[in-house]
This record gives structure tokens, C-alpha cells and sequence, in this order.
């Protein structure tokens, strides 16, 4: 198959024959690699850039100024995987690589030397969230009904990255089903990739769904990485792993081929460690599917470069509704990045708004008819037709791990059937009355206070936000000082403001500089990461 599956870490029996080969591997992976200017290529010299700490910028003047080629940088990327993936810390972020990730660093380098070139992507490493189908890779969203699942075709939005030259380097871990399996499941766990941890903080939860997204960018896996949302699983891993996450209006980004839950709030986006990168990334990402009605409603903002609505004087003359009230060391960092916005020139108002009372949630009803839509696009040899076929495989399996939490969500959602006028009369009831009041609680707080966004702490915008089907920007704050775990806010705005919310995020963002590597935050857990020159307290 043209994938390789990221190895488990070795058996205990079995460490001290790798060690030697291990080395090998890593040997140019000093210690300062994973946090100092100069890291490893696994090639005999210091690599010119500092992965962890750079961006979409820094590596597209290296890739231009012939510092280092594409190929390099994968081969850099593929060592930090192995080291803090795989081995080391063990994050279990990466859970598949695409076998030809240095074939597509190749051509991006043919095509730079032809003068072939264009744009911020091109040459940059992306990984994916793997509920998202990538030609030649199995699409499993974590499940070990899907393992081997392939999809015939590329998803839209990846064929969107590749026309813009970005190497596909490999699917990230999620919560299995991105989190529609059962209750109580944790965040960053699927029977198929085992559990994320989070780099800032291993005794807390990544968050999810789109935890490995949010653990491989926070690591520097990637150069960016892609979630996907239907309420929260962007912006909650986002603010839990100290990341820029981009939850972008429904119809911003193509859902075809996209592993749903459910169609009236599903989207992806980026995650990333900088609001510039976000915007690029976003960049590459929009266009309109034709198998995707919903993006037909982007139409007035095809095209649209995010990165040149960046502006560091965007938050000048703006009115910012804050609908957080946090306590403790989450006020603190809250009101702190409050006054950054006042200082930059904005008028911070007070504002209620209601997230409460709105009509049941949509998601159960829909996914059983999502899903089996996704499932009939697949070749005919696919494992999988239909949700109650993944049901009985769990059950079959059971023993073999399939639904160590249960799977009380895939069950009553199969058990939907929207065929049932009355059923479908109360499902479409819930799903216009919560999207028209949940747009309508958000419209009346901006244009009742005159407001060009509203701000929350963390991911507070998630719920009411995917109601909506609005965008919102999640932006790094700064860090708890009782423990380092990291705390952000998230910009909140009406249909198709990414360019606005985006812009604010980047104004604050480069007026605070808070953000800082998980290495530099949580030293701990990479202390014994780097196998060439290892800490004499770390075991063999």
C-alpha cells in the first residue's frame, strides 16, 4: 500500500537491539534541536532553520534563498516524527505517512528551480486530519471498521493544496469519528491511533476532535496542519495546544470527501502557530465544489488572499464585544490580552450574550444520513455501506478493541430514521429554528453595541458559533502561571469575516507575542526526546 503507518513505540525486550539503530537515525538530532536556531536533517549538517519557531514565512525565504530544498524540510519533518511521535514522548499525533512525501518534496523543488513557484504553500508540509481522504492513503477517522477504507479520489480541499504546490505529508490521529462514537470517550482517542497527548501539558487533554491536528502543529510535526469543526473540534484543541484555529463559515471549505457528522454544521480549517500561517493556509483551502452546494454560498469571497488582510493597525477604531467573564489565572491572562486591544487603538465593550435555551442539537439526526452519503462515494471494494454496518463490525470485534468506550452515539444515531415524517418534521424544526436563533442572538449583540466582533475566552464561541454556521478565529493568550498550560481567546463574527477576524487576530497577535513552543513551556517531556546526546537521567 503507498502509506506507512506511523510504528507503535518498541516492546520493552526489544529497546536495546533498536538503540543502536535509533541513533543512527538521529544522530545529527542534537538536543538543542527542538527548541534552538539550528536543527537536524538526519544528513551530517545543522539544519539552517528552526522548525519548532518557524512559519510559512521563514521557510518560504530559506526554500527561495536555496538554504534548504522541500526535500530537506520533509526529511527534518519525518525526523521530529519519529523522535516525538513515535518514539520519545510518544504523542501518537501522526498516525499514517504518505510514502511519497519526499517524491512531492522532489517535484516542488524541480518546479522552484524551473521558477515554478507560486504562492505562500507551495513546498510547505501540510499534515491532515484523518477523517479527510487523500488518494492512496486509507481514510479511517480513527475507526478500526475504516482501516482500511480508501477513497477513490482526493477530497476537494485537498486537490486545493496540491494546486497550490503544498506536500501532503500525512494524516494526524483525532477522536474517533471526531468524537461522535460514544460519551465519554476521551478527547484524542480512536480505537485505530490510540490516544493523543498534548505536548504542553501530557496530564491534560488535547482536546478534540481534532487533537492530533492540534498536538502536530503545537510540535512542529508540520509546518501547518488541517481540523475539521462541527462544534468546537478547532477551536478547543486550538486554545488547548496554544494554536492559531481558523473555524471557518459553513460553505467556506469544501466538505466533499470529508468524513462528516453532520452537514449543517460541519467545516475544516487550519491549525497552525501563527495567525499568518492560518491566513495562507486558508487561502489554499476555499474555492467552490460543485459536489458541495453549500460553498456555492462563498461566492463573493472567492479568491480572496487572507494574508493581505493582515494589517498590524487592524484593531484601530474597532468595537469589541467580550462575552467571557473567566476567574482565577484565566481572568488574569483574559483581561491582560483586554488591554492589548485597548492599547492598539479598540473600544473593549461589555456584552451578554445568551448561549443557552436554543432547540436540541441536529448532530444525531443527522450523521446516519451524512455518513452513508460519504460511504456510497467510496469504491466498491470499500470495507464499509453503510453506519449499521460499523456498528456490527464493532460489535464483532469487540474483543479486539473496537469500542473500549462503547458506542452509544453511532447506535442512536442509527436508529434515526428521517424517513418517519414526524421525525423528520421535529428534525428540521430543531435545525432552522437553531440556526435562525442562534444567528440572530449573535446579530443582535453586534449591531445593538455597534460591534465589529465579539471575543471569548478559549474556545467559549464554539457552541453558539457552529449553531450559526459563523466563523471564528482562536488566537494563543498566554500560559497559566500555576502550571503552563496555555489559555486563548477566540474572535467571533457573522457569515464570511474571516478577512476581518483574521486581521484582529494578527494585529493582537503581533502586539502581544505570547506564544511560546511546548518544548520551551513543558521542557520535561522532550528532555529525553533527542537520542544523540540524551540526558544521563533518561532511562534506555
Amino acid at each position: 500500500m503507498p502509506h506507512s503507518v506511523v510504528p507503535p513505540r518498541p516492546r520493552p525486550a526489544l529497546r536495546l537491539v533498536l538503540f543502536g539503530t535509533v541513533l543512527v537515525s538521529l544522530a545529527a538530532l542534537v538536543a538543542t534541536s527542538l527548541g534552538a536556531p539550528t536543527e537536524a536533517t538526519g544528513r551530517h549538517r545543522p539544519f539552517p532553520v528552526d522548525l519548532e519557531r518557524a512559519g510559512i514565512p521563514h521557510l518560504r525565504e530559506a526554500l527561495a534563498a536555496r538554504r534548504i530544498t522541500s526535500e530537506e524540510l520533509v526529511e527534518a519533518y519525518l525526523e521530529r516524527i519519529r523522535a516525538l511521535n513515535t518514539n520519545g514522548p510518544g504523542l501518537h499525533a501522526v498516525r499514517v505517512l504518505a510514502r511519497d512525501a519526499v517524491a512531492q518534496a522532489k517535484r516542488a523543488d524541480q518546479e522552484r528551480r524551473a521558477g515554478r513557484a507560486p504562492g505562500p504553500m507551495h513546498g510547505i508540509p501540510v499534515l491532515i486530519k484523518d477523517n479527510i481522504d487523500l488518494r492512496g492513503l486509507p481514510t479511517t477517522a480513527g475507526a478500526m471498521a475504516l482501516e482500511n477504507s480508501y477513497p477513490a479520489e482526493d477530497a476537494f480541499l485537498v486537490t486545493r493544496l496540491k494546486a497550490a504546490g503544498a506536500i501532503i505529508l500525512g494524516k494526524t490521529n483525532l477522536t474517533e469519528f471526531a468524537n461522535f462514537t460514544t460519551s465519554g470517550m476521551p478527547s484524542g482517542y480512536s480505537g485505530l491511533g490510540g490516544q493523543v497527548l498534548n505536548p504542553y501539558d501530557a496530564s491534560q487533554t488535547p482536546s478534540g476532535s481534532s487533537s492530533g491536528s492540534g498536538s502536530a502543529a503545537a510540535a512542529a510535526l508540520a509546518t501547518v496542519t488541517i481540523g475539521t469543526e462541527t462544534s468546537g473540534s478547532i477551536l478547543s484543541p486550538a486554545a488547548a495546544n496554544s494554536l492559531v484555529g481558523v473555524k471557518p463559515t459553513v460553505g467556506l471549505v469544501s466538505r466533499t470527501g470529508v468524513v462528516p457528522i453532520a452537514a449543517s454544521q460541519d467545516t475544516a480549517g487550519p491549525m497552525t502557530r501563527s495567525v499568518y500561517d492560518a491566513a495562507a493556509l486558508l487561502t489554499a483551502l476555499t474555492g467552490i465544489d460543485p459536489e458541495d452546494p453549500a460553498t456555492g454560498t462563498s461566492s463573493g469571497v472567492v479568491g480572496t488572499d487572507y494574508t493581505k488582510a493582515l494589517s498590524g493597525t487592524a484593531l484601530r477604531g474597532r468595537r469589541i464585544g467580550v462575552a467571557s467573564t473567566p476567574t482565577g489565572n484565566q481572568a488574569v491572562l483574559f483581561n491582560e490580552a483586554l488591554d492589548v486591544l485597548r492599547a492598539r487603538g479598540a473600544t473593549v465593550v461589555p456584552v451578554t450574550l445568551d448561549t443557552s435555551g436554543l432547540p436540541p442539537s441536529i448532530l444525531t439526526y443527522e450523521f446516519k444520513r451524512d455518513l452513508n452519503a460519504y460511504l456510497a462515494r467510496l469504491p466498491r471494494s470499500a470495507p464499509m455501506d453503510s453506519l449499521d454496518d460499523v456498528v456490527r463490525y464493532n460489535l464483532a470485534h469487540a474483543d479486539e478493541g473496537t469500542i473500549k468506550f462503547g458506542q452509544t452515539q453511532l447506535v442512536a444515531s442509527n436508529e434515526v430514521d428521517l424517513t418517519d415524517p414526524a421525525a423528520r418534521a421535529e428534525y428540521e424544526t430543531n435545525r432552522d429554528t437553531g440556526i435562525a436563533g442562534a444567528r440572530g442572538r449573535i446579530d443582535s449583540a453586534l449591531t445593538g453595541a455597534d460591534l465589529d466582533a465579539l471575543v471569548f475566552v478559549g474556545s467559549g464561541s464554539a457552541g453558539i458559533g457552529a449553531r450559526a454556521q459563523y466563523p471564528s478565529v482562536a488566537v494563543p493568550i498566554g500560559y497559566d502561571p500555576a502550571n503552563g498550560r496555555p489559555v486563548g481567546m477566540s474572535f467571533l463574527g457573522t457569515a464570511y469575516t474571516e478577512a476581518q477576524l483574521l486581521a484582529l487576530a494578527y494585529d493582537y497577535e503581533q502586539a502581544s507575542l505570547e506564544w511560546r513552543p511546548p518544548s520551551q513551556v513543558n521542557p520535561s517531556l522532550f528532555r529525553c526526546a533527542d537520542f544523540a546526546d540524551r540526558d544521563p537521567s533518561c532511562a534506555p
